[in-house]
């Protein structure tokens, strides 16, 4: 490579953790004017190399080399690493939802005049950077009644703001719908056009493919290779084999399905808006799951899917109206999430950070907190038990880590949602609910939790999978339901469904238009 067109080097990078090495010898270079991605299985490394290089973890944590713009880099901390124009863009956002978007852009870099914050140049200043990014919003807005896919943007104006010569993008479409998703890779193109430099941590083969200029793979905490690719045209089996050390002929395991009887049922089941009386947002639902049957829920962003799962789990979103559920025959009530546990019911949630874990948590406790009773002799929690339970879920699920003594915060991505399945499976319950399992998480991970899947479901369980992934829902799914606006709009075999015949009934709120549409 050319070292004139090198902006950033990253030599021989070693991290080190207690008992854990986290980087190994890491080499990377990055072009000026290119969107570099960074590719890696959950736990390879890839976020700790970004954090070495923000300044997160600072000069001196860490063996090798920082270069950039042809000179060597110490830097103490975040902020040194931005006054050289590295700016990096957490995958949980950093703002702070109580305040205005103005002063999100500003804080802690604030528009002063002589001693105070001059108000009317930073709201100036604020709708040039909110332009530049193509928000037509009200800088004076809260941030907390801004959609995910706007405050992604947001970010990226706070990072404009800081004369961004390196921008680090870390997962930067994972909680995003497809039209958010495809505006923010817009945004990346144009801000490559003006000369701002790229890395992008992503899981998505597909969106590295659309944008990326060259791909680095990192598996171990090693570096395994990087080359040059033409945007469009990148070659997924060889990232993959590079990430996974091996090659994966089929990304969704073959299985032979043993379906029963019908096990859950719901029919009739109506809740309304938990702050807007008189809004539905589940419109007289009504399913099925069979025993040993993995059934999925296809719909946009908003549809109502993860408020009916809620509101099964222990009513816990919205106001419940009307409705009944039977398990394995007979009629339950399920008020509280306490109710719902105690009659076989668990629901992995889509947002593993705010509702799945609590991340002060070690391993441990996390795994075995939804069914403390198992632990309980004579009302005092064994440790003993409580440590086997989960070392035996740590080795079955191959959660990466030194022991199950380390915090869950201290995890990557891939082995928090991998904690939070063992966590709900341990109570053993009759139906799984899992809410997005597999967003954020590398394609080899992703296998090993379709294959974890399918055991539960062969093990005479019902599961219920919620995803926005078309591919994942035909490639694991026995049956499919389409739900649009709160309503449930279609039910198809997976073997008879594809792409496009859900997407039609996704988009119509009549059951009648959509099977119409797929006749």
């Amino acid at each position: 490579m050319d070292n004139s067109h090198v902006l950033l080097g990253m030599l021989n990078i070693t991290k080190e953790f207690p008992g854990v090495r986290a980087l190994d010898g890491v080499t990377m270079n990055v072009r000026r004017g290119d969107i570099h991605a960074i590719c890696g299985e959950n736990g390879a490394g890839k976020s700790t190399l970004m954090k070495v290089l923000s300044g997160v973890y600072p000069h001196g944590t860490y063996d090798g080399q920082i270069v950039f713009e042809g000179k060597e880099m110490h830097f103490g901390g975040i902020k040194a690493s931005e006054e050289q124009g590295i700016v990096i863009i957490h995958q949980e956002l950093a703002l702070i939802p109580e305040l205005s978007v103005t002063e999100n852009l500003f804080l802690g870099s604030e528009v002063t005049s002589g001693l105070l914050i001059d108000w009317q140049a930073a709201r100036l200043r604020a709708l040039d950077l909110l332009a530049r990014v193509g928000l037509d919003i009200d800088p004076d807005a809260p941030i907390k009644t801004l959609g995910v896919g706007q405050q992604q943007l947001i970010e990226i104006a706070k990072a404009l703001a800081k004369n961004v010569k390196l921008l680090i993008l870390d997962e930067p479409t994972s909680a995003l719908n497809e039209d958010d998703s495809r505006n923010l890779l817009d945004l990346m193109r144009g801000l490559k056009a003006k000369g701002i430099t790229q890395i992008m941590i992503s899981h998505k083969l597909n969106e590295i493919a659309a944008v990326s200029d060259a791909v680095t793979v990192i598996r171990d905490g090693r570096t395994v290779e990087t080359y040059d690719v033409v945007a469009g045209h990148v070659d997924e089996d060889r990232i993959i084999r590079a990430m996974v050390g091996r090659s994966i002929e089929n990304r969704y395991p073959t299985r032979t399905p043993h379906i029963g009887d019908v096990l859950f049922e719901v029919n009739g089941w109506n809740v309304e808006h938990p702050s807007i009386p008189g809004r539905l947002i589940v419109k007289d639902a009504a399913f099925t799951v069979r025993s040993g049957e993995v059934v999925g829920f296809a719909g946009l962003m908003g549809a109502g899917r993860t408020e009916l799962a809620r509101s099964i789990f222990g009513r816990s979103y919205g106001r419940w109206l009307s409705g009944e559920m039977h398990l394995d025959g007979r009629r339950i009530e399920t008020h509280t999430v306490a109710q719902a546990i105690d009659q076989g019911i668990a629901y992995v949630t889509e947002d593993r950070k705010m509702l799945g874990l609590n991340l002060i948590d070690d391993i441990k406790s996390t795994i075995v907190s939804a069914n403390l009773k198992d632990i309980v002799s004579r009302f005092l929690l064994s440790p003993r038990k409580e440590s086997a339970v989960a070392e035996k879920y740590r080795k079955e699920l191959r959660i990466k880590a030194p022991s199950v003594d380390v915090g869950v915060s201290t995890l990557s991505g891939g082995n928090q949602q991998k904690v939070v399945l063992a966590k709900w499976m341990y109570p053993e319950p009759q139906l799984l609910i899992l809410d997005e399992p597999t967003r954020g998480i590398d394609v080899g991970a992703k296998y090993e939790i379709y294959k974890l899947i399918h055991a539960l479901a062969d093990s005479g369980k019902g599961v219920v999978v919620i995803s926005s992934e078309l591919p994942e829902l035909l490639g694991i799914c026995d049956r499919i339901y389409t739900i649009c606006e709160g309503r449930i709009t279609g039910e198809l075999a997976a073997a008879d469904a594809d792409q496009e015949t859900l997407m039609r009934r996704m988009t119509t709120t009549s059951t009648t238009s959509a099977a119409a549409l797929s006749a």
